[in-house]
């Protein structure tokens, strides 16, 4: 069984997001969303909410999953018999950064893959970056996030708002 480790922030997930796990879940047997910390990111979301929030947005997947690990994911990975880390890109930028990242990982891990998928056309300006800036100025995220949890995005801007009045 071929297992895919599609790691990221997911604060919140998007549709890019979605796009790529989709399109993973075609392609490996089962595909692990993995909900890490960023140091250089302050996360809207808790990584008990982004995690409930992928399971939510990826319950269609009969063999997508969710988890959570504090350990570099190269060291994480090896728990999983030739598991491949698949990332999505959107832009050069994000190939130079990744094909760096996965350098590294592989020098961790030398029987560690990672396989690059490009975004779709409609998703390459999509970030969470982006969807938390819109939902700020209460623009209408139907084209940017999951139903399942456009409401958690729409409640916690609001409440974010109201705190720091």
């Amino acid at each position: 069984m071929t297992t895919a480790l599609y790691p990221g922030s997911f604060d919140p997930i998007t549709l890019g997001h979605l796009n790529i796990i989709r399109r993973a879940s075609k392609i490996f047997d089962r595909v692990i969303v993995c909900v890490m910390k960023n140091r250089e990111k302050t996360p809207m979301f808790t990584i008990e909410e982004r995690m409930d929030m992928v399971r939510r947005s990826t319950a269609r997947f009969g063999n997508v999953e969710t988890a959570t690990t504090d350990k570099l994911l190269a060291e994480y990975a090896k728990q999983f018999d030739g598991a491949v880390i698949v990332k999505g890109l959107r832009a050069v930028s994000d190939f130079d950064y990744e094909f760096q990242i996965a350098l590294v990982n592989k020098k961790m891990n030398p029987d560690l893959e990672t396989l690059f998928l490009t975004s779709s056309e409609k998703y390459t300006f999509l970030s969470s970056t982006v969807v938390k800036e819109m939902a700020a100025y209460g623009a209408d995220l139907k084209e940017f996030v999951p139903v399942e949890i456009m409401q958690d995005v729409i409640e916690k801007t609001k409440n974010r708002r109201q705190t720091e009045k």
